[in-house]
C-alpha cells in the first residue's frame, strides 16, 4: 500500500483520478516554505469528497495524498509546456497561482530535488494509474478515465474574468472520442451551470498522455469552478451546493459510461 495515493476499486470501466486534492507536504519541505505556501491555496479543495458518490456507479477512484506543491501530477515529468503562451504553474511549483512565492528563499526547486520528488511521488501515482487503465481495458474492452479537478472561479494570473462552472476538456478531440465529448457537452449545456468544452482547460498531462481512443482508452478532464460546491472565501464544503452539483456529475458520468457500453 502506498502513502502517495488512496485507491478504491470499482466494477465498471470508469476510473476517476483526483491528482490535486492532496494536502500532505514532507516536513523537510515545509520548513522552507512561506506562510502563503503552507496554506496550500491552490488545492482542488474537497474534490475527492465531492466525487465520493461515484463509487455507487461502480467507478474506481485514485486520489493523491500529497499536495501539488510537492509535485504536480498533472504535468509531464520533464515539465514541458502544456499551454503555449500562458503562465506555467510548474512541475515543482515555485509560486502560487496568485504569484506569491512558496519558498522563503524565493528560489526554484533544484534539479536533484525535483528528480527525487518525481521518483517518490509522481511515478507511483502514474504507475498505478497506468496499471488500472490497462486492467480496465482488459476486463471491459475499454477504459474510461475522468480526471477530476477544481479551481477558484477567478484567478487573474491564469485567466481573465470568471470561469464557467463546468470546463470539459478532451484535448481538442484527441483524448476522447468526439462523439462522447459532444454528448457530455450537451448534458453540461442543459444543466443549471455555465459550461464549455475545450475552453481555457483542454486537459492536462493526465488526459493527454493516457487518452488514446484508438486503443480503447478514453480520457476527459473536468475542471470545476469551486463556487459550485464550496465557499471560496472560507474554503468550507457546502453540502447543499455539492448535492445539487452531484446531480449534474451523475448525469455526466452516467452518459460517459453508457456510451462505452454500446460501442
Amino acid at each position: 500500500m502506498s502513502d502517495v495515493y488512496a485507491f478504491s476499486k470499482g466494477d465498471s470501466p470508469l476510473l476517476i483520478s483526483v491528482p490535486h486534492d492532496g494536502r500532505l507536504i514532507p516536513e523537510e519541505q515545509r520548513a522552507r516554505m512561506t506562510p502563503a505556501g503552507l496554506a496550500i491555496p491552490d488545492t482542488d479543495w474537497h474534490v475527492a469528497e465531492l466525487y465520493d458518490f461515484a463509487r455507487e456507479l461502480g467507478a474506481s477512484l485514485l486520489v493523491a495524498q500529497y499536495s501539488r506543491y510537492v509535485v504536480d501530477l498533472n504535468r509531464p515529468p520533464d515539465d514541458g509546456s502544456l499551454y503555449e503562451g500562458q503562465v506555467a504553474t510548474g512541475l515543482c511549483p515555485q509560486y502560487a497561482f496568485s504569484g506569491d512565492p512558496l519558498y522563503l528563499d524565493d528560489a526554484p526547486v533544484a534539479a536533484a530535488e525535483t528528480a527525487d520528488r518525481v521518483k517518490r511521488y509522481w511515478r507511483p501515482y502514474h504507475e498505478r494509474l497506468a496499471l488500472e487503465l490497462e486492467e480496465l481495458r482488459a476486463r471491459h474492452g475499454c477504459a474510461l478515465l475522468w480526471d477530476a479537478h477544481s479551481i477558484p472561479s477567478r484567478v487573474p494570473r491564469l485567466f481573465d474574468g470568471e470561469l464557467p462552472v463546468l470546463n470539459l476538456g478532451n484535448f481538442d478531440g484527441r483524448s476522447c472520442d468526439p462523439e462522447y465529448a459532444r454528448e457530455l457537452r450537451d448534458i453540461a449545456a442543459a444543466s443549471p451551470y455555465s459550461a464549455v468544452l475545450n475552453g481555457r482547460f483542454k486537459g492536462g498531462y493526465i488526459t493527454r498522455h493516457y487518452g488514446d481512443p484508438a486503443k480503447g482508452i478514453q480520457a476527459v478532464q473536468l475542471e470545476l469552478a469551486q463556487r459550485a460546491y464550496m465557499d471560496e472565501a472560507t474554503l468550507d464544503f457546502d453540502a447543499g451546493l455539492a448535492n445539487r452539483l452531484r446531480d449534474t456529475l451523475r448525469a455526466l458520468l452516467g452518459a460517459y459510461t453508457r456510451a462505452a457500453a454500446v460501442q
